[in-house]
């Protein structure tokens, strides 16, 4: 049985044009969604856009000196503003594997490294003591291309090689970001800027 609606449109084209539009959402949502990110949106990103929105930096810092820093554990989303406020990024994080060894409070970049080298702090080479003790820059490396040390003992926002984590609770502490992000941040901030992690 076909209905005809006013305008001489069936029921049936009219469900079919209606699930060919829903269809079709996420390919709009991901495309209006780019202005948000500093990269364009692919399928490893997409399961964690959801709970991306933009945010003001003011409820979080009292200035910007320095550039700042908000790293939402909850949302797994770094927030980035520079002194002045005229960049504004955000990127998709992972975020430590449990609240243990998740810390959050105010701190700063003490040092940027490029081509970091990696080494399994006493607490994660206790859990794992199948892991080597120092693994140099390159493509094994875990801090990835770049890493921002902070300056609480062992915390990093760094890159990884391991793109599956990104979206995830999958670290052991530190904030991760995909290489090319991590390399614009580490671009952007320098010694001092302000770090917050909620």
């Amino acid at each position: 049985m076909t209905t005809k609606f006013s305008g001489g449109v069936s029921r049936r084209a009219f469900v079919g044009g209606a699930a060919a539009t829903l269809l079709s959402a996420p390919a709009i949502a991901q495309q209006s969604n780019s202005t948000e990110f500093s990269a364009p949106v692919t399928d490893a990103t997409r399961r964690n856009v959801s709970s991306f929105r933009t945010l003001e930096w003011q409820p979080y810092f009292e200035t910007l000196t320095n550039g700042a820093i908000l790293c939402d554990i909850s949302s797994r989303a770094l927030h980035f503003w520079n002194d002045d406020g005229s960049i504004y990024k955000l990127y998709p994080t992972s975020v430590p594997q449990t609240d243990d060894l998740t810390r959050r409070g105010r701190t700063e970049v003490i040092r940027k490294v490029e081509g970091p080298s990696w080494a399994p702090t006493p607490e994660m080479k206790q859990r794992n003591p199948e892991w080597p003790d120092f693994i140099g820059p390159g493509p094994d490396n875990p801090l990835g291309t770049h890493a921002l040390y902070l300056s609480w003992q062992y915390y990093r926002i760094h890159g990884t090689q391991d793109t599956r984590k990104i979206g995830r609770r999958s670290s052991n502490g530190c904030i991760g970001l995909y290489n090319e992000h991590i390399a614009e941040l580490f671009s952007l901030t320098g010694s001092g800027t302000q770090v917050l992690l909620i």
